[in-house]
Protein backbone atom coordinates (compact mmCIF):
# COMPACT_ATOMS: atom_id res chain seq x y z
CA UNK A 1 0.00 0.00 0.00
CA UNK A 2 2.70 2.22 1.10
CA UNK A 3 3.83 2.02 -2.79
CA UNK A 4 0.32 2.69 -4.55
CA UNK A 5 0.09 5.83 -1.96
CA UNK A 6 3.44 7.40 -2.83
CA UNK A 7 2.52 6.48 -6.82
CA UNK A 8 -0.76 8.64 -5.88
CA UNK A 9 1.63 11.40 -3.92
CA UNK A 10 3.47 11.53 -7.24
CA UNK A 11 0.54 11.69 -9.70
CA UNK A 12 -1.43 14.30 -7.71
CA UNK A 13 0.82 15.80 -4.94
CA UNK A 14 1.48 19.03 -7.22
CA UNK A 15 -2.26 19.75 -7.70
CA UNK A 16 -3.37 18.51 -4.68
CA UNK A 17 -1.02 21.08 -3.30
CA UNK A 18 -1.49 24.06 -5.30
CA UNK A 19 -5.18 24.15 -4.94
CA UNK A 20 -4.81 24.04 -1.16
CA UNK A 21 -2.36 26.65 -1.69
CA UNK A 22 -4.64 28.98 -3.96
CA UNK A 23 -7.95 28.72 -1.18
CA UNK A 24 -5.21 29.03 2.08
CA UNK A 25 -2.54 31.71 0.25
CA UNK A 26 0.36 29.53 2.28
CA UNK A 27 2.52 26.89 0.20
CA UNK A 28 4.00 25.85 3.55
CA UNK A 29 0.61 25.67 4.78
CA UNK A 30 -0.54 23.62 1.89
CA UNK A 31 2.34 21.37 1.51
CA UNK A 32 1.69 20.13 5.28
CA UNK A 33 -1.52 20.00 5.08
CA UNK A 34 -1.11 17.61 2.19
CA UNK A 35 1.88 15.87 4.34
CA UNK A 36 -1.15 15.15 6.66
CA UNK A 37 -3.70 13.91 4.56
CA UNK A 38 -1.29 11.17 2.71
CA UNK A 39 -0.10 9.96 6.32
CA UNK A 40 -3.91 9.68 7.06
CA UNK A 41 -4.18 7.51 3.32
CA UNK A 42 -1.26 5.49 4.48
CA UNK A 43 -3.68 4.52 8.09
CA UNK A 44 -6.97 4.21 6.20
CA UNK A 45 -6.89 3.07 2.60
CA UNK A 46 -5.09 -0.74 3.61
CA UNK A 47 -8.64 -0.93 5.25
CA UNK A 48 -11.11 1.01 2.97
CA UNK A 49 -9.42 0.08 -0.35
CA UNK A 50 -8.28 3.46 -2.94
CA UNK A 51 -10.44 5.63 -3.68
CA UNK A 52 -12.03 6.12 -7.15
CA UNK A 53 -10.49 9.75 -7.15
CA UNK A 54 -7.91 9.85 -4.84
CA UNK A 55 -6.82 13.08 -5.75
CA UNK A 56 -9.97 14.60 -4.65
CA UNK A 57 -10.21 12.31 -1.30
CA UNK A 58 -6.60 13.80 -0.70
CA UNK A 59 -7.83 17.11 -1.17
CA UNK A 60 -11.18 16.89 1.01
CA UNK A 61 -8.69 15.86 4.22
CA UNK A 62 -6.71 18.28 3.63
CA UNK A 63 -9.45 20.43 3.29
CA UNK A 64 -10.93 19.52 6.67
CA UNK A 65 -7.47 19.41 8.54
CA UNK A 66 -7.45 23.14 7.78
CA UNK A 67 -10.43 24.32 8.65
CA UNK A 68 -10.08 21.97 11.99
CA UNK A 69 -6.99 24.26 12.69
CA UNK A 70 -8.69 27.11 11.76
CA UNK A 71 -11.30 26.37 14.63
CA UNK A 72 -8.78 25.69 17.10
CA UNK A 73 -7.49 29.57 17.07
CA UNK A 74 -9.18 31.65 19.71
CA UNK A 75 -11.14 33.42 17.63
CA UNK A 76 -12.94 33.17 14.45
CA UNK A 77 -11.71 36.00 12.66
CA UNK A 78 -12.51 37.09 9.20
CA UNK A 79 -9.83 35.41 7.62
CA UNK A 80 -10.97 32.09 9.13
CA UNK A 81 -14.31 33.12 7.82
CA UNK A 82 -13.20 33.54 4.06
CA UNK A 83 -10.85 30.81 3.55
CA UNK A 84 -13.71 28.17 5.07
CA UNK A 85 -16.29 29.79 2.60
CA UNK A 86 -13.96 29.31 -0.14
CA UNK A 87 -12.84 25.75 0.66
CA UNK A 88 -16.49 24.73 1.64
CA UNK A 89 -17.18 25.37 -2.30
CA UNK A 90 -14.72 22.48 -3.36
CA UNK A 91 -16.45 19.59 -3.54
CA UNK A 92 -14.70 15.96 -4.38
CA UNK A 93 -16.79 14.78 -7.09
CA UNK A 94 -15.77 18.04 -8.84
CA UNK A 95 -12.34 18.36 -7.87
CA UNK A 96 -10.25 19.21 -11.12
CA UNK A 97 -7.00 19.86 -11.57
CA UNK A 98 -6.17 23.63 -12.40
CA UNK A 99 -2.77 24.05 -14.63
CA UNK A 100 -2.28 27.64 -13.82
CA UNK A 101 -2.64 26.72 -10.15
CA UNK A 102 0.72 24.28 -11.02
CA UNK A 103 2.38 26.98 -12.40
CA UNK A 104 1.53 29.91 -9.93
CA UNK A 105 3.36 27.18 -7.43
CA UNK A 106 6.26 26.69 -9.36
CA UNK A 107 6.48 30.78 -9.07
CA UNK A 108 5.91 30.41 -5.55
CA UNK A 109 8.63 27.98 -5.02
CA UNK A 110 10.57 30.28 -6.97
CA UNK A 111 10.06 33.20 -5.04
CA UNK A 112 13.23 35.73 -5.15
CA UNK A 113 13.31 35.92 -1.42
CA UNK A 114 14.43 32.24 -1.64
CA UNK A 115 18.11 30.97 -2.48
CA UNK A 116 18.26 29.62 -5.87
CA UNK A 117 18.90 26.20 -4.11
CA UNK A 118 15.83 26.47 -1.74
CA UNK A 119 14.19 27.36 -4.57
CA UNK A 120 15.32 24.03 -6.58
CA UNK A 121 14.92 21.89 -3.11
CA UNK A 122 11.48 23.39 -2.56
CA UNK A 123 9.90 22.96 -6.39
CA UNK A 124 11.29 19.42 -6.68
CA UNK A 125 9.55 18.88 -3.36
CA UNK A 126 6.17 20.25 -3.84
CA UNK A 127 5.74 20.09 -7.89
CA UNK A 128 7.53 16.52 -8.75
CA UNK A 129 6.95 15.29 -5.61
CA UNK A 130 10.33 13.56 -5.66
CA UNK A 131 11.40 12.48 -1.93
CA UNK A 132 14.72 14.08 -0.02
CA UNK A 133 16.89 11.27 -1.54
CA UNK A 134 15.98 11.55 -4.83
CA UNK A 135 16.56 15.43 -4.78
CA UNK A 136 19.78 15.01 -3.18
CA UNK A 137 20.74 11.89 -5.65
CA UNK A 138 19.57 14.46 -8.10
CA UNK A 139 21.62 18.14 -6.95
CA UNK A 140 24.52 15.72 -5.40
CA UNK A 141 24.53 16.74 -2.29
CA UNK A 142 23.32 14.99 1.80
CA UNK A 143 19.97 14.26 2.15
CA UNK A 144 19.69 16.81 5.50
CA UNK A 145 21.05 19.37 3.31
CA UNK A 146 17.92 19.03 1.36
CA UNK A 147 15.73 18.59 4.24
CA UNK A 148 17.25 21.99 5.64
CA UNK A 149 16.60 23.55 2.57
CA UNK A 150 12.97 22.57 2.16
CA UNK A 151 12.17 23.18 6.15
CA UNK A 152 13.86 26.67 5.80
CA UNK A 153 12.54 27.52 2.55
CA UNK A 154 8.63 27.27 4.09
CA UNK A 155 9.25 28.96 6.72
CA UNK A 156 10.90 31.50 4.92
CA UNK A 157 7.60 31.88 2.87
CA UNK A 158 5.65 32.31 5.58
CA UNK A 159 7.58 34.88 7.18
CA UNK A 160 8.07 36.79 4.11
CA UNK A 161 4.38 36.63 3.62
CA UNK A 162 4.68 35.38 0.04
CA UNK A 163 1.15 35.23 -1.94
CA UNK A 164 0.12 32.41 -3.91
CA UNK A 165 0.02 34.17 -7.08
CA UNK A 166 1.51 34.59 -10.51
CA UNK A 167 4.04 37.89 -10.27
CA UNK A 168 3.40 41.62 -12.04
CA UNK A 169 4.89 41.61 -15.51
CA UNK A 170 7.75 43.23 -14.03
CA UNK A 171 8.34 40.51 -11.80
CA UNK A 172 8.57 37.85 -14.17
CA UNK A 173 12.13 38.09 -15.49
CA UNK A 174 13.66 37.95 -11.95
CA UNK A 175 11.52 34.79 -11.28
CA UNK A 176 12.67 33.36 -15.11
CA UNK A 177 15.77 31.92 -14.84
CA UNK A 178 14.89 29.97 -11.72
CA UNK A 179 11.85 28.93 -13.49
CA UNK A 180 13.27 27.63 -16.41
CA UNK A 181 16.09 26.09 -14.26
CA UNK A 182 13.90 24.01 -12.41
CA UNK A 183 11.52 22.90 -15.28
CA UNK A 184 14.23 21.67 -16.66
CA UNK A 185 15.62 19.58 -13.56
CA UNK A 186 11.70 18.06 -13.20
CA UNK A 187 11.91 16.94 -17.32
CA UNK A 188 15.67 15.95 -17.12
CA UNK A 189 14.73 13.13 -14.03
CA UNK A 190 12.00 12.33 -16.13
CA UNK A 191 14.11 11.53 -19.30
CA UNK A 192 16.27 9.64 -16.93
CA UNK A 193 15.71 9.14 -13.69
CA UNK A 194 18.45 9.20 -10.77
CA UNK A 195 17.45 6.23 -9.47
CA UNK A 196 15.06 3.70 -8.91
CA UNK A 197 13.49 0.43 -11.44
CA UNK A 198 12.40 2.39 -14.27
CA UNK A 199 15.17 4.26 -17.09
CA UNK A 200 12.72 6.68 -17.24
CA UNK A 201 9.75 8.74 -15.83
CA UNK A 202 7.75 10.16 -18.77
CA UNK A 203 4.57 11.55 -16.24
CA UNK A 204 7.24 14.05 -14.79
CA UNK A 205 9.02 14.16 -17.84
CA UNK A 206 5.43 15.77 -19.57
CA UNK A 207 4.54 17.28 -16.48
CA UNK A 208 7.22 19.91 -16.68
CA UNK A 209 6.78 20.46 -21.16
CA UNK A 210 3.18 20.82 -19.64
CA UNK A 211 4.51 23.69 -17.38
CA UNK A 212 7.11 25.00 -20.22
CA UNK A 213 4.27 24.91 -22.90
CA UNK A 214 1.90 27.09 -20.52
CA UNK A 215 5.22 29.52 -19.37
CA UNK A 216 6.13 30.58 -23.21
CA UNK A 217 2.56 31.18 -23.61
CA UNK A 218 2.52 33.51 -20.93
CA UNK A 219 6.22 35.17 -22.04
CA UNK A 220 5.84 35.15 -26.03
CA UNK A 221 9.05 37.91 -26.49
CA UNK A 222 11.46 35.64 -23.75
CA UNK A 223 13.57 33.26 -26.41
CA UNK A 224 14.23 31.11 -23.88
CA UNK A 225 11.41 30.26 -22.76
CA UNK A 226 10.99 29.07 -26.07
CA UNK A 227 14.36 27.37 -26.49
CA UNK A 228 13.53 25.28 -23.38
CA UNK A 229 10.29 24.15 -24.89
CA UNK A 230 11.86 23.45 -27.84
CA UNK A 231 14.67 21.01 -26.05
CA UNK A 232 12.01 19.38 -24.35
CA UNK A 233 9.85 18.56 -27.47
CA UNK A 234 12.57 17.30 -29.29
CA UNK A 235 14.05 15.23 -26.62
CA UNK A 236 10.49 13.64 -25.50
CA UNK A 237 10.30 12.77 -29.18
CA UNK A 238 12.17 10.16 -28.80
CA UNK A 239 10.50 8.68 -25.58
CA UNK A 240 9.05 5.87 -27.74
CA UNK A 241 12.29 4.24 -28.87
CA UNK A 242 14.37 5.15 -25.57
CA UNK A 243 13.04 1.78 -23.94
CA UNK A 244 12.52 -2.01 -25.21
CA UNK A 245 9.16 -3.75 -24.28
CA UNK A 246 10.62 -4.88 -21.24
CA UNK A 247 11.84 -1.72 -20.06
CA UNK A 248 15.48 -1.99 -20.69
CA UNK A 249 16.53 0.91 -22.10
CA UNK A 250 17.63 1.29 -25.79
CA UNK A 251 20.55 3.70 -26.02
CA UNK A 252 20.57 6.25 -29.46
CA UNK A 253 23.00 4.92 -31.62
CA UNK A 254 20.49 1.71 -31.36
CA UNK A 255 17.46 3.30 -31.34
CA UNK A 256 14.77 2.62 -34.10
CA UNK A 257 14.10 6.21 -35.66
CA UNK A 258 10.69 5.12 -37.30
CA UNK A 259 9.67 5.33 -33.66
CA UNK A 260 10.63 8.63 -33.05
CA UNK A 261 7.44 11.22 -32.92
CA UNK A 262 7.93 13.04 -35.78
CA UNK A 263 4.74 15.41 -34.88
CA UNK A 264 6.38 16.34 -31.81
CA UNK A 265 9.87 16.86 -33.89
CA UNK A 266 8.11 19.52 -35.76
CA UNK A 267 6.94 21.24 -32.69
CA UNK A 268 10.28 21.10 -30.98
CA UNK A 269 11.99 23.00 -34.22
CA UNK A 270 9.01 25.56 -34.77
CA UNK A 271 9.89 26.65 -30.87
CA UNK A 272 13.21 27.07 -31.46
CA UNK A 273 12.45 29.01 -34.80
CA UNK A 274 10.03 31.19 -32.31
CA UNK A 275 13.16 31.16 -30.21
CA UNK A 276 15.65 32.46 -32.95
CA UNK A 277 12.64 35.10 -34.13
CA UNK A 278 12.71 37.11 -30.85
CA UNK A 279 16.32 38.07 -31.97
CA UNK A 280 18.67 38.15 -29.16
CA UNK A 281 20.76 35.19 -30.04
CA UNK A 282 20.93 31.49 -28.87
CA UNK A 283 20.98 31.29 -24.65
CA UNK A 284 21.87 28.03 -22.78
CA UNK A 285 18.20 26.44 -23.66
CA UNK A 286 17.89 27.44 -27.21
CA UNK A 287 21.67 26.26 -27.79
CA UNK A 288 20.92 22.20 -26.50
CA UNK A 289 17.96 22.03 -28.33
CA UNK A 290 19.97 22.79 -31.95
CA UNK A 291 21.82 20.22 -30.35
CA UNK A 292 19.22 18.26 -29.95
CA UNK A 293 18.02 18.81 -33.40
CA UNK A 294 21.01 17.57 -34.83
CA UNK A 295 19.90 14.12 -33.78
CA UNK A 296 16.52 14.68 -34.77
CA UNK A 297 17.03 15.49 -38.56
CA UNK A 298 19.73 12.98 -38.99
CA UNK A 299 18.09 9.48 -40.63
CA UNK A 300 20.32 7.24 -39.24
CA UNK A 301 23.11 7.49 -36.49
CA UNK A 302 25.67 7.60 -38.83
CA UNK A 303 24.20 10.68 -40.91
CA UNK A 304 24.43 13.12 -37.44
CA UNK A 305 26.19 15.90 -38.06
CA UNK A 306 29.00 15.74 -35.07
CA UNK A 307 31.53 18.39 -36.11
CA UNK A 308 28.13 21.31 -35.82
CA UNK A 309 27.23 18.92 -32.18
CA UNK A 310 30.89 20.04 -31.07
CA UNK A 311 30.56 23.67 -32.16
CA UNK A 312 27.01 23.70 -30.49
CA UNK A 313 28.51 22.68 -27.13
CA UNK A 314 31.64 24.69 -27.21
CA UNK A 315 29.13 27.91 -27.71
CA UNK A 316 27.43 26.31 -24.72
CA UNK A 317 30.23 25.59 -22.87
CA UNK A 318 31.38 29.35 -22.51
CA UNK A 319 28.05 30.62 -22.33
CA UNK A 320 26.98 28.39 -19.34
CA UNK A 321 30.35 26.67 -18.63
CA UNK A 322 29.82 23.55 -16.53
CA UNK A 323 31.84 19.74 -16.34
CA UNK A 324 28.79 17.86 -17.42
CA UNK A 325 28.70 20.31 -20.63
CA UNK A 326 32.07 19.29 -20.79
CA UNK A 327 31.92 16.34 -20.68
CA UNK A 328 28.84 16.03 -22.91
CA UNK A 329 31.79 17.78 -25.79
CA UNK A 330 34.21 15.33 -25.29
CA UNK A 331 31.54 12.49 -26.43
CA UNK A 332 30.88 14.49 -29.21
CA UNK A 333 34.56 14.76 -29.76
CA UNK A 334 34.94 11.19 -29.45
CA UNK A 335 32.44 10.65 -32.14
CA UNK A 336 33.47 13.55 -34.49
CA UNK A 337 37.55 12.73 -34.24
CA UNK A 338 38.24 10.28 -32.73
CA UNK A 339 38.70 8.93 -28.74
CA UNK A 340 41.93 9.90 -27.95
CA UNK A 341 41.90 13.85 -27.96
CA UNK A 342 37.92 13.08 -26.15
CA UNK A 343 39.74 11.14 -23.32
CA UNK A 344 42.60 13.64 -22.50
CA UNK A 345 38.77 16.44 -22.33
CA UNK A 346 37.40 13.63 -20.16
CA UNK A 347 40.76 13.38 -18.23
CA UNK A 348 41.00 16.71 -17.28
CA UNK A 349 37.72 16.56 -15.41
CA UNK A 350 38.73 14.64 -12.71
CA UNK A 351 37.91 15.67 -9.72
CA UNK A 352 35.18 18.49 -10.78
CA UNK A 353 33.31 19.12 -8.56
CA UNK A 354 29.66 19.34 -10.75
CA UNK A 355 30.99 15.52 -11.03
CA UNK A 356 32.11 13.87 -7.91
CA UNK A 357 30.70 11.40 -6.74
CA UNK A 358 28.61 11.10 -9.90
CA UNK A 359 28.61 7.96 -12.19
CA UNK A 360 28.70 10.14 -15.50
CA UNK A 361 32.38 10.14 -15.69
CA UNK A 362 33.53 6.90 -15.40
CA UNK A 363 30.97 5.98 -17.65
CA UNK A 364 32.00 7.97 -20.46
CA UNK A 365 35.88 7.18 -19.76
CA UNK A 366 35.25 3.55 -19.95
CA UNK A 367 33.35 3.91 -23.54
CA UNK A 368 36.34 5.78 -24.57
CA UNK A 369 39.05 3.29 -23.16
CA UNK A 370 37.25 0.04 -25.04
CA UNK A 371 37.18 2.01 -27.89
CA UNK A 372 41.20 2.75 -27.50
CA UNK A 373 41.71 -1.04 -26.73
CA UNK A 374 42.27 -0.54 -23.37
CA UNK A 375 39.83 -2.99 -22.29
CA UNK A 376 40.86 -4.38 -18.43
CA UNK A 377 40.82 0.00 -18.01
CA UNK A 378 37.12 0.56 -19.63
CA UNK A 379 35.65 -2.59 -17.56
CA UNK A 380 37.20 -1.21 -14.20
CA UNK A 381 35.67 2.16 -15.43
CA UNK A 382 32.58 0.77 -16.16
CA UNK A 383 31.71 -1.52 -13.76
CA UNK A 384 32.69 1.71 -11.20
CA UNK A 385 30.11 3.36 -12.79
CA UNK A 386 28.10 0.61 -12.20
CA UNK A 387 27.87 1.00 -8.75
CA UNK A 388 27.81 4.76 -8.63
CA UNK A 389 24.24 5.03 -10.29
CA UNK A 390 21.42 4.31 -8.43
CA UNK A 391 18.76 3.53 -11.36
CA UNK A 392 18.82 -0.19 -11.75
CA UNK A 393 18.21 -0.02 -15.32
CA UNK A 394 21.46 2.11 -16.02
CA UNK A 395 23.53 0.13 -13.81
CA UNK A 396 22.11 -3.43 -16.00
CA UNK A 397 23.58 -1.25 -19.48
CA UNK A 398 27.05 -0.48 -18.16
CA UNK A 399 27.30 -3.62 -16.42
CA UNK A 400 26.38 -5.43 -20.04
CA UNK A 401 28.92 -3.37 -21.69
CA UNK A 402 31.86 -4.05 -19.14
CA UNK A 403 31.05 -8.05 -19.37
CA UNK A 404 30.97 -7.47 -23.77
CA UNK A 405 34.62 -5.97 -23.22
Amino acid sequence: MRRTVEAVWRIEGAQVVSTLARVTGDVALAEDLTQEAVAEALERWPTTGVPRNAGAWLTAVARRRAIDAWRRQAALDARYRDMARDLSEIHDDEWQPIRDDVLRLVLTACHPVLSREAQVALTLRVVAGLTTEEIARLLLVPVPTVQQRIVRAKRTLSAARVPFEAPDPGEWRERLGAVLGVIYLLFTEGYAATAGQRWMRPDLAMEALRLGRVLAGQLPREPEAHGLVALMELQAARFGARTAPDGSPVLLADQDRSRWDRAQTLRGRAALARADAVGRGRGSYSLQAAIAECHAVARRFEDTDWDRIVLLYEALGRLAPSPVVELNRAVAVAMATGPGEALRIVDGLAGAKGLRGSHLLPSVRGELLGRLGRRSEARAELLAAADLTRNHREAEVLRAKAAAL
